[in-house]
């Protein structure tokens, strides 16, 4: 696949994503153009699984913008809690208590949940889906997983969402003290990233 000056629509309108989606795709060329900017409105997420939901973001935002699009659905995967958040994630304390979706409310309902159990084991799944053209019969599917802890205290400046509760043992930080250079490299998206890559190479 010639990458030069290749323009991809990222079917979301998350700062964070974009900010790191755009790091890694630049190393290959790559350009990424934010549906926001193509005035593309978000894509309904009503499946419980996170290939199903990206699918169907990437075929929403190649559909209206016209160009090749990458979506992602991620989330966090706690043992503990029966796999949630899961697809829910952003949305994890607005769904359970009503409100405004908010990482502070995400975060603390975590933590509740977690009281009293003594298995911390989870890991941020990021699933990503790269289609050529809106009815793509061969969509590009990648999974990435993370593994860590979570932890009640929050630490770090770094990252968003569940980061600063996401302790990594090799590490001996939260995902929110890792340097964006690091976290470029190891997290879920970036090893997903980087097998996208090597696929879209090879085609």
């Amino acid at each position: 696949m010639n990458t030069e000056s290749k323009r991809v629509v990222l079917a979301s309108n998350n700062a964070g994503k974009l900010k790191e989606f755009s790091a890694i795709l630049a190393q290959a060329g790559i350009s990424m153009v934010p549906q926001g900017q193509l005035d593309i409105p978000e894509a309904e997420e009503p499946f419980a699984t996170f290939i199903e939901n990206a699918l169907a973001k990437a075929r929403h935002a190649s559909q209206l913008s016209g160009l090749p699009a990458l979506a992602d659905d991620s989330g966090l995967c706690v043992r503990a809690l029966d796999q949630a958040p899961g697809v829910y994630s952003a949305r994890f304390a607005a769904r359970e208590l009503g409100g405004e979706k908010s990482d502070a409310a995400n975060n603390a309902l975590l933590v509740q949940r977690l009281q009293g159990q003594r298995d911390r084991r989870a890991c941020y799944v990021a699933v990503l889906v790269y289609v050529r053209h809106a009815q793509d019969p061969r969509p590009i599917v990648i999974e990435g997983v993370w593994e860590g802890e979570i932890q009640d205290q929050p630490v770090g400046e770094n990252g968003f969402g569940y980061d600063p509760h996401f302790y990594l043992p090799e590490f001996k930080q939260t995902a929110a003290q890792l340097s964006p250079e690091v976290k470029n490299q190891y997290s879920h998206r970036a090893q997903a990233m980087q097998a996208l890559l090597a696929r879209l190479a090879a085609e």
